[in-house]
């Protein structure tokens, strides 16, 4: 069952659901979700040698990209066709019944920024700040700026606790991250 805007209060209030820095409710709360921030930490491709990217070879995808760290309320031009990872201004924690899934805003759509393009759940037992994958398919550049409503998150309750949480699995990726990381693919081929 998916939370409404009530039922996120409670859970919030409850610890079930736990965000840094505390929402502003008036700003950020929906009928059924909640607007997180862009943050100021982005990775973008840099030029590299490799002609393709191989997901069987032993590289580290991070050496492929650079960190670029803007100021609060600073610009960043998302170019036509650029694909970057961004991260939110938030770090959230899900309890172990309970899992969020991430949607862009439809006002950004509209312009042709698509702010997650894939691996939109967040499991139960989820700590960290959300990476997004944000993507210009327009024909224009486009302005973002640090701590604008970027996304949003609803939540929805599972029919139980799960057995083992998101940060308790063995082989986890992602968890506990404070800044966009890049693939871990090459990970699951040296099994």
């Amino acid at each position: 069952m998916i939370l409404s805007d009530k039922d996120i209060k409670k859970y919030i209030k409850e610890g079930k659901i736990r965000i840094k820095p505390v929402p502003n409710f008036k700003e950020q709360l929906g009928p059924c979700s909640l607007d997180l921030h862009l943050g100021n930490i982005f990775k973008t491709f840099k030029p590299s040698q490799y002609p393709y990217l191989d997901l069987k070879r032993s590289i580290k995808f991070e050496d492929l990209m650079e960190e670029v760290k803007i100021k609060d309320d600073a610009p960043f031009i998302l170019q036509p066709k650029e694909f970057i990872l961004a991260i939110t201004k938030e770090e959230f924690t899900l309890a172990d019944d309970l899992m969020a899934r991430l949607d862009g805003r439809s006002s950004l759509g509209r312009l042709g920024l698509v702010v997650h393009s894939t691996a939109a759940r967040f499991d139960p037992g989820w700590q960290g700040k959300a990476t997004m994958e944000l993507s210009n398919l327009g024909i224009m550049p486009v302005i973002l700026y640090v701590g604008m409503r970027v996304c949003a998150l609803t939540f929805e309750t599972l029919s139980s606790p799960c057995e083992t949480s998101y940060l308790k699995k063995k082989g986890q990726k992602y968890g506990k991250q404070t800044f966009p990381k890049a693939s871990q693919i090459t990970q699951e081929f040296k099994k």
